[in-house]
């Protein structure tokens, strides 16, 4: 009989809350008594994780563990780069549990639906997520977690030419499945795929590449995730075993369920994945680990999904039905005309970097890719210049950050909740409003006033905060250095 193997992969990220032309974090005072959701979760959930308690009976501490040794786990690289300036000690633990553990994969880099990004886009945001990693962890990610799970074919095939061996996925993302030496196919689209085993997606036109997926348990996970009040180590194992099971158990959540959503749900887990799981003879392992031990032999179909939307990815293009927060009759049908909005706003981009970037680039798109060496600090400005800019440096960065900001415009978060005039997304749209000024910057004229008549079709459900054009005026651009705070656009 096969024995059961445990990962318990956690997804810690949070989005950009820094205002994009000062680059500093504003007080939120949501978040009291810390300044910042950043530093109050990173004291309930980051810093409890890497230095976890083992406690008796009694509530005395018996050891410290890390987590980040026995989970799997991706950490958001705006995340990580906050840690690092703010919470060094917690950075350097995150780091140590992957020399210990390998368990750490790597995360698109701004949290943007893939499915939903151009070609370009995709590429970047997987090429700089792997950059990232590769720096932060000294070696290169086995696997990457695509933000919401979300992926489609054109997805899973970018992974494949970026190297990238894995990834994990909901079982309602499966379509169909079949042994990989061939024969026909079974439907497992209601969600039956067995999660105990590991798939092939094959790329198209074969050659041997592909990506391999390992689909999490949802049942498990979904009630860690949301019923871990008063859970202890003994209950959380309990869950893995009810369904005895052999082989793979995958538990998939955001890492933040343990100790944030869940007071002392990261003392659960140490004691867990330390104690409990192995004294009942559960294999606690990686995904990396677990397919070096047990490659595929079925391959799968996909289609275009994530594990937080039942409607595919409409959650972050169309008011599809599925929000967090609110009140009863709230609708999200502003999420169309702000994808519109930005999409406008990226499209100008896209023109002005590819026209003035002939100026000052040996090629402008591989600039762009390399320009995450700059932001991580693995080369210098200097350094930078002298490969890729054969003309204006100003010039030059100042279109490097207009594409920056323009992918972070697009993180996921600013369409997750249920209002435009949400924390959120008014924070995407702040670095729509900085792109803009960068594209400025070069001399370009910007249409502002085609961007706000799309905008304006989107309006928040409290009608005090008004249409696209009054959030942005009173919401966005106040954020400006300078901005009159004081004054509101009626």
């Amino acid at each position: 009989m096969q024995s059961t193997s445990l990962v318990v992969h956690g997804h810690f990220y949070q989005p950009p809350r820094e205002n994009p032309w000062t680059g500093e974090i504003p007080l939120e005072p949501s978040a009291a008594p810390f300044h910042d959701w950043n530093a109050r979760i990173a004291e309930e959930c980051y810093r409890r994780n890497a230095f976890a308690p083992i406690v008796d009976a009694e509530g005395n501490i018996e050891e410290v563990v890390n987590n980040f040794e026995r989970i799997s786990f991706d950490i958001g690289p705006t995340l990580f780069s906050w840690l690092q300036i703010h919470e060094p000690d917690v950075y350097e633990r995150i780091l140590q549990g992957d020399k210990v553990g390998g368990g750490a994969i790597a995360q698109a880099y701004s949290h943007t639906i893939l499915p939903l990004a151009n070609r370009r886009d995709l590429r970047t945001q997987i090429r700089w997520g792997l950059a990232d990693f590769n720096f932060r962890f000294g070696r290169d990610a086995d696997g990457m977690w695509l933000p919401e799970t979300a992926a489609n074919d054109t997805v899973l095939a970018a992974l494949a030419d970026e190297g990238v061996g894995f990834t994990i996925l909901a079982p309602s993302q499966a379509v169909a499945i079949r042994p990989l030496a061939g024969g026909d196919w079974k439907d497992v689209s209601d969600g039956s795929i067995d999660t105990t085993q590991t798939y092939r997606w094959p790329y198209p036109g074969g050659g041997g590449k592909g990506v391999d997926l390992i689909f999490f348990d949802a049942e498990l996970s979904q009630s860690v995730a949301f019923d871990m009040k008063g859970a202890t180590s003994r209950g959380l194992i309990n869950r893995v075993e009810a369904g005895s099971p052999e082989g793979l158990v995958t538990m998939a959540t955001d890492g933040e369920t343990f100790g944030h959503h869940h007071r002392f749900a990261d003392r659960a887990l140490a004691h867990a994945l330390s104690f409990e799981a192995p004294a009942r003879g559960i294999e606690v392992t990686n995904g990396s680990r677990y397919l070096l031990q047990h490659p595929p032999t079925h391959e799968v179909k996909i289609h275009e999904s994530s594990w937080s939307c039942v409607h595919g990815v409409g959650r972050w293009a169309e008011d599809c039905g599925c929000s967090t927060g609110g009140r009863p009759g709230d609708d999200q049908r502003w999420r169309a005309p702000l994808r519109s909005a930005l999409d406008f706003v990226r499209d100008i981009g896209i023109e002005i970097f590819e026209r003035r970037g002939e100026e000052c680039f040996v090629g402008p798109w591989a600039a762009r890719e390399a320009y995450v060496d700059v932001l991580l600090g693995a080369a210098t400005p200097e350094e930078f210049s002298d490969m890729h800019i054969r003309g204006n440096t100003k010039l030059a960065f100042a279109l490097l950050e207009a594409q920056r900001h323009a992918m972070t415009m697009y993180t996921s978060c600013g369409w997750f909740f249920h209002d435009l005039a949400g924390l959120e997304t008014i924070l995407i749209l702040r670095h729509a409003a900085r792109t803009i000024d960068l594209l400025r910057e070069t001399g370009e004229d910007f249409p502002e006033e085609g961007f706000l008549a799309i905008l304006d079709e989107a309006s928040s459900n409290d009608k005090r905060k008004g249409s696209g054009r009054h959030i942005w005026r009173n919401h966005v651009l106040t954020a400006r250095p300078g901005a009159d705070h004081g004054r509101r656009v009626l």
